[in-house]
């Protein structure tokens, strides 16, 4: 039998309260909020063997994308300067568009295809994301896949 480990992409929603506080302590202690496991996870409401539990099984995604390229699918509102605008905050946070692919618009709306190179990208592909969800022309973001 292989030894192989398998992997899965769960939504957040979905992990338990203790894997969710064990990102969260995990977090912290990147970032340099906090010193030590015995703080963090006491700071988030998690004893520090079940934060040994899952520390090293549970990652964000956005740490697991080894490429550094990602495809997403965003719908846009048929607006001047919508698709500008989007790419705009692609290079602002540092982001290389590889490729574009728009559709016509039909009934007020486009779908784009996005296709980017996040070696330098300023902040967390979360971050990113959060960004263009939060643009007035976005209706929908999603990751298609990652990739070379």
């Amino acid at each position: 039998m292989k030894d192989e480990k398998q992997f899965y992409m769960v939504r957040e929603d979905l992990l338990s309260e203790s894997m969710q506080k064990a990102l969260e302590a995990k977090s912290m202690l990147e970032r340099g909020k906090l010193k030590t496991v015995a703080e963090a996870a006491e700071h988030v409401g998690l004893s520090r063997s079940a934060f040994y539990k899952y520390k090293d099984g549970i990652f964000p995604f956005h740490t697991m994308v080894k490429e550094k390229i990602i495809t997403l699918s965003v719908h846009l509102e048929d607006r001047s300067g919508a698709l500008s605008g989007l790419l705009t905050v692609a290079a602002s946070m540092g982001c290389n568009v590889l490729t574009i692919h728009q559709t016509i618009p039909l009934q007020g709306r486009a779908h784009v295809t996005l296709t980017i190179e996040t070696n330098a990208i300023q902040g967390s592909i979360k971050e990113f994301l959060a960004t263009i969800s939060r643009m007035e022309v976005v209706e929908r973001v999603e990751v298609l896949g990652t990739g070379a």
